[in-house]
């Protein structure tokens, strides 16, 4: 189905130039003279990189259909990541490749958001924020404010990051997905 590019919204999965993709983000621009422009800037499910590319207003893209699932995180191992479909209780099995960005964030029971792309799944979105308790986080020591006041602590995924000097173990804290940093504790 193809569609005029000013009708083209973020998260919509697109065919241009023989390469599919998803659009991460818009902006149209109207320069002085000539027909407005639309900026696109889509990351290739092909090649895994981020690219902007530029359509007239008035021409036509193709869209693709994909279907977005919601899937929660059961487990790993060597064969890959497990995750459960809510409604169906099938377990659908997901690559590193695909989860390499988030596997240090994924806690069992994790709702996360798949795309599939003719069945096969594409793109991985966690929730933006996350709860996970501290395993280790060695006491703050008084004096070492003269810069921003963190320390480095370890949360139950394994994952490390710096945090507030008040922050101890056994405390739970919410982590941005998107940078992986400290957000508050909960």
């Amino acid at each position: 189905m193809a569609v005029v590019a000013t009708q083209l919204k973020r998260g919509q999965v697109i065919k241009v130039n023989g390469e599919t993709g998803i659009v991460l983000g818009l902006e149209h621009r109207t320069p002085g003279k000539g027909n407005a422009l639309i900026m696109a800037t889509i990351r290739s499910f092909q090649s895994g990189k981020t690219k902007d590319i530029r359509f007239a207003s008035s021409d036509k893209v193709e869209t693709v259909q994909a279907e977005r699932q919601k899937l929660e995180f059961s487990y790993a191992d060597q064969t890959g990541y497990h995750f459960m479909d809510t409604a169906t209780y099938e377990t659908v099995t997901l690559d590193e490749a695909l989860v390499e960005d988030y596997k240090d964030m994924l806690i069992d029971g994790l709702e996360v958001e798949v795309l599939f792309l003719e069945g096969k799944p594409v793109t991985l979105d966690p929730p933006a924020n996350i709860e996970v308790t501290v395993t280790v986080s060695p006491p703050g020591v008084k004096g070492d404010t003269a810069n921003a006041a963190t320390k480095e602590a370890t949360v139950e995924t394994g994952l490390r990051l710096q945090v507030p000097l008040f922050i101890n173990e056994g405390d739970r804290i919410k982590i941005d997905t998107r940078t992986g940093k400290y957000v508050s504790r909960v």
